[in-house]
């Protein structure tokens, strides 16, 4: 596993994160339980900082990464997700803000400044532009993003199911080190 000091700081993980080996994380980086980060998995928190909620689970190839602080933005942009989310493989997160049990569909794109309050899914391939807030309780396809509808009760409840899954599929691992 490749944990990284970047300016004296290093990643804070807690004794039931899972990091794969082959995956990179540098900087100002905080796990909280049960969170797992699979291969191939980039995060940077240089020149911000990471927060990543417990049970949440971030997917192969992914790219989780921060905006500076600046005249023009004096808080820059942390990446900031909450807890069972979901983050499907090949998604990249930029300084963006995530509520708890969320979906973000393989592929798809968070952009800086956006905001995913709690129970949405994001469909795969989804850009969400900078800025834009995705309202709790919905499904959100597109590029950019538009909102397609309420989720069923079932896809609600998945959402808590898939973040489980990979709390499960982690403890396997680990039991493998």
């Amino acid at each position: 596993m490749s944990i990284r000091t970047y300016k004296g700081i290093k990643p804070t993980l807690a004794e039931s994160c899972y990091i794969d080996e082959s995956s990179v994380m540098v900087g100002d980086i905080e796990c909280a339980d049960h969170v797992s980060i699979w291969p191939l998995v980039a995060a940077r928190g240089d020149v911000n900082y990471i927060k990543i909620g417990a049970r949440s689970n971030v997917q192969d190839g992914s790219v989780l990464h921060v905006s500076r602080v600046s005249k023009e933005n004096p808080k820059g942009h942390p990446l900031i997700i909450g807890e069972d989310v979901t983050v499907g493989h090949k998604c990249m997160l930029h300084g963006c803000e995530l509520g708890n049990r969320i979906l973000v569909g393989m592929g798809a794109i968070v952009m800086d400044g956006a905001i995913v309050e709690d129970d949405v899914f994001i469909g795969a391939g989804s850009l969400v532009p900078p800025n834009k807030r995705l309202e709790s309780g919905y499904l959100y396809v597109g590029s950019p993003v538009k909102q397609a509808r309420p989720l069923k009760d079932s896809e609600r409840a998945f959402l808590k199911v898939s973040a489980d899954n990979y709390v499960r599929l982690k403890n396997e691992y680990l039991e493998e080190v």
